[in-house]
C-alpha cells in the first residue's frame, strides 16, 4: 500500500525526529539552556537593529491591517480591540526613540513590553511556524495521540492529540502552543470547546520563564519540587475548567464547517493503530517545501495580528495596575480565598494575584520578602493562571479559538480561585518533605 512506502516511513520518522528536537528537547549553548527554536530565535534577535526595524514594522502594519481588510468592526471584540492596537502606534514609537511620558517609559512598562515579550513572541511566533509542518503534517501527532487518548479524553475532555500542545507550552512557549492549537483546530482536529480547553488550559508560560520567576521569589533551591506542584496545579486546574462556565457551554462543532478528524477507541493493538494513522497522515501531506510555506504564512498573519495587541494592551494593562485602584478591587474578591490559606499578608497576597491579569510576572514582584508559602502560593498561581493581558490573551485572540472577553476574564478568576485552593494543601503537603 502506498501509505507505507519507505518514502512515507522515512518522512514520519525523520521529519519527527527533526520536529522533536527542535520543539522539545532543551539543549545548553553558551551557558543558556532552552529548546533549539529559542536559541535560533535568540540568534536573530542579536542581529544589529532587528528589534527596531522589525518590532516597529509589525506594530505599525499590524494596527493597520484590519482597517485596510475591513474586518475591524465584524464583532463588539474585534472593534475593541482593533481600536485599542491603535494605541500601539505612538507606544512602538516611544520604544524606539525612548522619549515619551516617564510614566510610559519606566523601565517596567513599555520597555519591558516591548523587549521582552512583544518583539521575542513575534519572532519566535513566524520561525516556529516554519518547522510546525514537522510536528503536525508526517504523523507525529496522531502517533502520540493513540497512545495519550485513554489520558486526555476523560481527564480534560481532549483528544491524545492535545498532549503535544501541553509538551510544547512547558518546553517552549504559549505562543507555539497556540500556534499549533490554531493549526490544528483550523483542520478539524480539535472542536471549538477543545481549542478552548487546550489554548486556556495548557498555553502557558514555559518552564524557561518558570525559572526567572522561581529566582525572582528565591526558590530555586527547590527548582524540582516548584515545577512539578506547578505542573500538577495547572493540569488539575485545567481538569476542572473543562467542566464548568463557560468553557461546558462551549460548541462541539468544528472549524467552520471543516470536517472533523475524531479519534476514534483504540481496542487493537495500539502501537500497530498508532503507526497505521501516522501513515495515513504523512501520505496525505503536502510536501515539506509546500507544507513549511503555508505554515508559515499562517506564522506571519498570527504575528501581524499579535504585535500590535501585545504593545497596547501589554502596556496599557500595566499602566491600569500602576496607576488606579482597579486591581486593589478586584484584590478584595481574591481576598476570602487568600485568608483561608492561614498565610500571612492575606491582602497583600490577593492584591499580588490580581496583577496577574496585567502581567503573569508582576504577582511574584509583589510578595518576594514573605513567607516560604506565600512565595510558593504566588509562583505557583501566576504560572497557573494561563491567562494575562500582556501576551497570552493577545495572543490567543489573535487566532481563530472562539474565545470571548467576558470568557477570558471568568476562566483567569476561575483557574486563580481554583489554583490558589489546590495550591494551599500541596503546599502543606510539600513542608512535610523538605
Amino acid at each position: 500500500m502506498d501509505k507505507y512506502t519507505i518514502e512515507n516511513k522515512l518522512k514520519f520518522v525523520c521529519y519527527s525526529l527533526i520536529g522533536i528536537f527542535l520543539f522539545f528537547v532543551p539543549i545548553s549553548i553558551l551557558g543558556k539552556t532552552t529548546i533549539p527554536l529559542d536559541h535560533i530565535v535568540s540568534y536573530i534577535l542579536k542581529i544589529p537593529y532587528f528589534r527596531e526595524i522589525y518590532g516597529i514594522i509589525l506594530v505599525i502594519i499590524g494596527a493597520i491591517l484590519p482597517f485596510y481588510r475591513k474586518n475591524w468592526n465584524k464583532n463588539i471584540t474585534s472593534t475593541i480591540f482593533s481600536i485599542l492596537k491603535i494605541f500601539a502606534i505612538p507606544f512602538v514609537i516611544m520604544a524606539i526613540t525612548k522619549r515619551g511620558p516617564e510614566f510610559l517609559m519606566n523601565k517596567d512598562v513599555i520597555p519591558f513590553i516591548f523587549s521582552k515579550i512583544v518583539v521575542p513572541v513575534i519572532t519566535i511566533v513566524p520561525i516556529g511556524a516554519v518547522f510546525l509542518a514537522l510536528i503536525i503534517n508526517y504523523g507525529l501527532m496522531e502517533f502520540v495521540g493513540v497512545f495519550m487518548r485513554p489520558i486526555m479524553k476523560p481527564i480534560w475532555k481532549t483528544p491524545g492529540r492535545a498532549a503535544i500542545d501541553a509538551v510544547a507550552s512547558f518546553v517552549g512557549s504559549y505562543s507555539v502552543a497556540l500556534l499549533i492549537t490554531n493549526r490544528v483546530y483550523k483542520e478539524g482536529k480539535y472542536t471549538s470547546k477543545e481549542a478552548v480547553i487546550t489554548a486556556t488550559g495548557f498555553s502557558t508560560v514555559s518552564a524557561t520563564f518558570m525559572i526567572i520567576v522561581a529566582k525572582t521569589l528565591d526558590l530555586l533551591p527547590v527548582w524540582n519540587i516548584y515545577f512539578w506542584a506547578t505542573v500538577f496545579v495547572t493540569f488539575l486546574v485545567t481538569a476542572i475548567t473543562a467542566r464548568i462556565y463557560p468553557i461546558s457551554k462551549k460548541a462541539e462543532e468544528y472549524y467552520e464547517g471543516v470536517e472533523g478528524d475524531i479519534e476514534k477507541e483504540i481496542t487493537d493493538n495500539k502501537f500497530k493503530v498508532a503507526f497505521d494513522e501516522a501513515m495515513e497522515t504523512c501520505s496525505k501531506a503536502d510536501g515539506i517545501i509546500k507544507g513549511t510555506l503555508i505554515n508559515l504564512k499562517d506564522g506571519i498573519n498570527l504575528a501581524f495580528n499579535i504585535a500590535p495587541s501585545l504593545m497596547a494592551v501589554g502596556t496599557l494593562g500595566i499602566v491600569i495596575a500602576n496607576h488606579t485602584p482597579i486591581f486593589s478591587m478586584l484584590a478584595y474578591i481574591l481576598y476570602p480565598f487568600t485568608y483561608i490559606s492561614g498565610y500571612e499578608e492575606p491582602f497583600l497576597v490577593a492584591k499580588a494575584l490580581s496583577l496577574g491579569i496585567a502581567e503573569m510576572f508582576l504577582p511574584a514582584v509583589l510578595v518576594t520578602k514573605l513567607s516560604f508559602e506565600v512565595r510558593m502560593l504566588v509562583a505557583i498561581t501566576c504560572v497557573s493562571e494561563v491567562l494575562f493581558f500582556s501576551a497570552s490573551i493577545p495572543c490567543m485572540m489573535a487566532t481563530d479559538i472562539p474565545i470571548s472577553f467576558k470568557d477570558y476574564l471568568v476562566i483567569w478568576f476561575e483557574r486563580v480561585v481554583l489554583s490558589i485552593l489546590i495550591s494551599i494543601p500541596t503546599i502543606y503537603i510539600i513542608k512535610l518533605f523538605i
